[in-house]
């Protein structure tokens, strides 16, 4: 069982990487894919919300399919959905078609988020230890792969679709071949249990739930405000060169896969409401100290301890809503990482809103606001005493 234990998380690592690479891809290749098609950059914010569309569709889907079949039958054919998803926006010509393709793949990356999160549930259950913030980690880490295969792949001169379809090949196998290294169903899973089904024809979704994914929208709102205007900030507001400037999301960046790979010690240490709590107290003095920066260092400290802050935060979320109820974990993952995922889309759009009435540094401060709001919620870690279960909040199925 150890061994069987070993090779099940070494198995969830890949699947997190092979997430990350295929994003990556996707991301690299955007501005060949921009050009070949026609499109402005207004119109990819536009087609950029069907990717976030089908993700989001994806997560439900994913999640209660998660429950009905376990996720060793879900993780390995969401992985090969989304590796060969990746291809469609290499062969678009036309807009509509890759407003199409967009959508598709967003559904394929929504299920294999969820469903290889509630599978970390599962392993990270088996431990009994933190373990979910690494498997975050490594998802930074095909980020990385995919930045480094793509800048080779335009070197030596290949086209957007070989690229896309080579990776979506090898993705395909690798999400193929990696599903017997991942953990079985529980035995006492069943599909009534999976849905939550009650005698009466209602299902009880614990209000937990609701309060986890919560804050995963605020967190993931300040994940999504770093990602799109840290670079801009630097530039526009400090006057940095854009070499410079790019340092900014990298720091961040670094610090938080850094974070992630420390948080499951800090956590098995002090306890996932320590990790949310002074992380996000880390992340509201980090970005506090960015929107008030008059120097381009002071601002570069503030972005790195913003991205060291939030590192941890949103693995505790998602470990939560996981092991509250194992047998609806990738329901109840799927409706944290939903909700969290919209805000991960609209915080750059609130940024953006909140420029037309304040200079773009002083935006920050609503980040901040958000991360002193998870300080103060961070209670709801705190495992659930007996008396705590019955209330829930009811939904007709």
């Amino acid at each position: 069982m150890e061994r069987a234990l070993r090779v099940a998380r070494f198995t969830t690592f890949v699947y997190f990487i092979l997430n990350g690479t295929l994003l990556g891809m996707w991301v690299v290749q955007i501005p060949a894919i921009e050009n070949h098609v026609g499109i402005s950059h207004a119109a990819l914010g536009g087609f950029l919300v069907l990717l976030g569309a089908g993700a989001f569709i994806g997560m439900q889907f994913g999640g209660r399919l998660s429950d009905r079949f376990g996720t060793r039958t879900v993780v390995p054919l969401s992985g090969a959905l989304c590796s060969a998803t990746l291809v469609l926006p290499g062969l678009a010509q036309e807009p509509w078609v890759l407003g199409a393709a967009l959508l598709a793949f967003g559904f394929g990356n929504g299920t294999l988020d969820v469903s290889m999160n509630a599978h970390a549930v599962q392993v990270e259950t088996a431990y009994q230890r933190p373990v979910m913030s690494a498997f975050h980690a490594t998802f930074s880490v095909g980020g990385v792969l995919a930045a480094l295969a793509g800048a080779a792949a335009i070197d030596i001169g290949w086209g957007t679709a070989a690229t896309l379809a080579v990776t979506a090949g090898i993705g395909t196998v690798v999400a193929l071949a990696s599903a017997r290294g991942l953990l079985p169903a529980a035995p006492d899973t069943s599909a009534a249990e999976a849905d939550g089904a009650a005698p009466d024809g209602k299902r009880a979704v614990p209000g937990r739930i609701w309060l986890l994914a919560v804050l995963a929208l605020l967190i993931m709102l300040c994940e999504g405000a770093a990602n799109d205007w840290s670079v801009l900030h630097l530039k526009t507001v400090l006057g940095a060169s854009e070499s410079t400037a790019a340092f900014a999301y990298g720091t961040f960046a670094a610090t938080m896969t850094i974070g992630r790979l420390l948080a499951d010690r800090v956590s098995a240490r002090f306890g996932p409401v320590a990790v949310l709590r002074y992380g996000a107290a880390l992340a509201a003095t980090g970005i506090t100290l960015v929107a008030l920066a008059p120097w381009i260092w002071t601002a570069l400290t503030g972005w790195a301890l913003f991205g060291l802050g939030l590192s941890g935060c949103i693995p505790q979320l998602f470990s939560a809503a996981g092991h509250i109820d194992p047998a609806a974990a990738g329901t109840n993952v799927s409706r944290v990482a939903g909700l969290g995922y919209v805000g991960m889309l609209a915080g750059p759009a609130v940024i953006g809103w909140m420029t037309h009435l304040m200079a773009l540094n002083h935006t920050f401060l609503l980040p901040a606001l958000l991360c002193a709001t998870a300080v103060a919620g961070a209670g709801i870690l705190r495992a659930p005493t007996p008396s705590d279960r019955p209330h829930a909040v009811e939904l007709t199925s």
